[in-house]
C-alpha cells in the first residue's frame, strides 16, 4: 500500500481553506476581544489580576508566555498583553487573506503555532473569565488545523479526520450531557424555557420563544438527532459524511440566529466543513471537473518529511484522545473539561440543565444618601445582558462579552464570584477601564456615593403585552443581592 498516497487528503483542499481561514478569523475576534477586555477584567488593576494568579500554585503550573520572569517576578503587564493581542490578531489576519499559505509548510505551520500559543498564553491566565468551553475549543482547533499545511502539500487525511473527531466530541458530548442531565431534554420541553433563559438573548430570541409549543418539542427532537445520531455519520464514506456535515451546519445556523454564544456555533460550523470533500463541492456548485481542487491551488501529494510530521502529530492527538473518549461514556460525564494544560483534545458539552426562570442582577448607583428613602438610584447598563425592558437585545456573537456572561452566572447563584465585589469597588471609584465595559454609565464618569445590586426576575412579554406597552420584557424585583455599599463601608 502506498502510505503517502493514502495520507494525502487531496480531496479536502477546499475544506483546508475553510478550516484554516475560518479558525484564523475567529482568532482575530478572540485577540481583539482580549485587547478590549482583558486589562479591565484581569490586568494590573483588574477584577482578578493575572499577575497575582501567576504567583499562585495553579498559575505557576500553566504554560504561558507570561510565566517568563524578570527580577524574579512574572512579566505580565497590560502593555505586554496588548502587544501579544495585536500581534496575534495581525498574524491571524494574514492567514485569513492567505499570505502564509504561499510559503512552504515549514513556514506556515510554525506561524500558526505562534498564533495558537499566544492565545493559549492568554487563556491559561484568564481564570473564570476564560473558563468557557469555546476557549479550549479554539486552542484545540488552532493546533490541529495548523498541521493541515500550506499549499505545497496536500492536507494529511489523518488530521482531517481528527478535526471531525473534534466535531464529534462537540456534538455527541453535548447530546449525552443533555440526556444524562435535566429531564426537560428527555420529555422534549427544554425549549419551552431555553430561548428566554439563555445567557445572552439576541434580536430573534423572543420571537423563537413565542413559537408554538409543538415547534419547541420538534426543536428538541431535532437537536437529539443532530447531536446523538448525525455525528457518527461524519466518519462514513462520501457523500454521507458531507450530508452529515450539512445537518450540523444547519442546526448551528439556527443557534446563531437565536442566541449569542460567542464563537461556539461559528467555530463548530467551520470545523464541520472537514467532512465536505472537493467532489461534493464540485457537484453542489455545478463544476464540470468533479476532482477540482479550488482552481488547482495546492499540491495533491505529501512530501515524505511532512508526512512524518503529520503522522507524529496524529499519534500524539490520538494518544490524548483516550480521556475524553472515556468521558463520553461515563455516567458522571464532565462538561467542558481539559485533560491537559495545552487544551488539546478536550471534553465539551452545554446546557445539561435548563433554568426555568430568568434572573438578572441589576447594579445601581446613587449620588444621594443611600439610606434616604427618597434617594435617586440610577442603573448601570450592560452591553449584552437584559436591562432596559424596552431595549431590543443586540447581536454580539461571535464577539464574547465576558463580563455580561459572568453576570448571568452570578444571577444563577454562582458562589465563586470574588470578582463582583471588586467590580462594585471599581464602580465606586469610577474606574474608566471598567466603565468602558458597560454600555452606559449613568454618572458620566463621576463616582457615585454608593452602589447596590438587586435581583430581578425577567420574562418575555406576550404579543398582546408587547402591543399594549412596547416592552419586550416584564421584570419584577426578587430580592437584594448586595445592600448599599460605599467606599467608606
Amino acid at each position: 500500500m502506498d502510505i503517502l498516497g493514502w495520507l494525502a487528503g487531496d480531496e479536502y483542499t477546499i475544506a483546508r481553506e475553510i478550516l484554516q481561514r475560518g479558525v484564523a478569523l475567529i482568532y482575530v475576534v478572540a485577540f481583539v476581544s482580549a485587547v478590549n477586555q482583558f486589562p479591565a477584567l484581569l490586568g494590573d488593576h483588574g477584577l482578578l489580576p493575572a499577575a497575582r494568579f501567576l504567583r499562585s500554585a495553579p498559575g505557576r503550573a500553566q504554560p504561558t508566555l507570561f510565566r517568563l520572569r524578570r527580577h524574579d517576578r512574572p512579566i505580565y503587564s497590560d502593555r505586554l498583553l496588548r502587544a501579544m493581542g495585536w500581534t496575534g490578531a495581525a498574524l491571524s489576519a494574514l492567514v485569513v487573506v492567505g499570505v502564509p499559505q504561499l510559503a512552504s509548510s515549514w513556514v506556515f505551520v510554525p506561524l500558526f503555532l505562534v498564533i495558537w500559543f499566544l492565545y493559549l498564553s492568554i487563556v491559561n491566565i484568564g481564570q473564570t473569565f476564560y473558563g468557557f468551553g469555546w476557549e479550549s475549543l479554539l486552542c484545540e482547533a488552532g493546533f490541529t488545523v495548523a498541521f493541515l499545511g500550506a499549499w505545497d502539500t496536500a492536507p494529511p487525511i489523518t488530521l482531517v479526520i481528527l478535526v471531525r473527531w473534534t466535531v464529534f466530541r462537540l456534538e455527541f458530548g453535548a447530546g449525552m450531557i443533555k440526556m444524562r442531565g435535566d429531564r426537560v431534554w428527555r420529555d422534549l420541553t427544554a425549549l419551552y424555557y431555553h430561548h428566554e433563559t439563555q445567557p445572552m438573548p439576541n434580536p430573534l430570541s423572543r420571537t423563537a420563544h413565542l413559537l408554538p409549543r409543538w415547534f419547541h418539542r420538534a426543536e428538541v427532537l431535532g437537536n437529539h438527532v443532530a447531536q446523538l445520531i448525525i455525528p457518527w455519520l461524519l466518519f462514513l464514506p462520501q457523500p454521507v459524511a458531507s450530508a452529515a456535515a450539512g445537518v450540523v451546519i444547519l442546526t448551528q445556523l439556527w443557534l446563531v440566529a437565536t442566541g449569542n454564544f460567542a464563537w461556539l456555533n461559528v467555530i463548530t460550523i467551520v470545523l464541520a466543513f472537514a467532512a465536505v470533500s472537493d467532489p461534493v463541492w464540485s457537484w453542489a456548485l455545478g463544476w464540470a471537473d468533479g476532482g477540482a481542487r479550488l482552481g488547482g491551488i495546492g499540491a495533491d501529494s505529501l512530501p515524505l518529511g511532512y508526512a512524518i510530521v503529520a503522522l507524529l502529530v496524529t499519534a500524539g492527538l490520538v494518544y490524548l484522545s483516550w480521556p475524553p473518549l472515556r468521558n463520553l461514556f461515563r455516567r458522571r460525564q464532565l462538561m467542558n473539561a481539559s485533560f491537559n494544560r495545552w487544551h488539546l483534545v478536550n471534553a465539551y458539552g452545554a446546557f445539561g440543565s435548563v433554568t426555568r426562570e430568568r434572573y438578572e442582577v441589576t447594579v445601581e448607583g446613587t449620588a444621594d444618601d443611600p439610606y434616604d428613602p427618597a434617594a435617586g438610584w440610577r442603573e448601570y447598563a450592560f452591553r449584552g445582558k437584559p436591562g432596559d425592558v424596552r431595549r431590543l437585545p443586540r447581536q454580539f456573537a461571535p464577539y464574547h462579552l465576558r463580563l455580561d456572561w459572568l453576570m448571568w452566572f452570578l444571577a444563577l447563584g454562582s458562589r465563586d464570584s470574588p470578582w463582583f465585589d471588586v467590580f462594585l469597588l471599581r464602580l465606586l471609584e469610577a474606574d474608566a477601564p471598567t466603565l468602558r465595559l458597560l454600555r452606559r454609565d449613568p454618572f458620566e464618569g463621576r463616582p457615585p456615593r454608593a452602589v447596590r445590586a438587586t435581583l430581578h426576575r425577567y420574562r418575555y412579554t406576550t404579543r398582546a403585552e408587547k402591543r399594549a406597552t412596547g416592552d419586550r420584557w416584564v421584570r419584577t424585583e426578587a430580592g437584594t443581592l448586595v445592600p448599599p455599599v460605599s467606599l467608606r463601608s
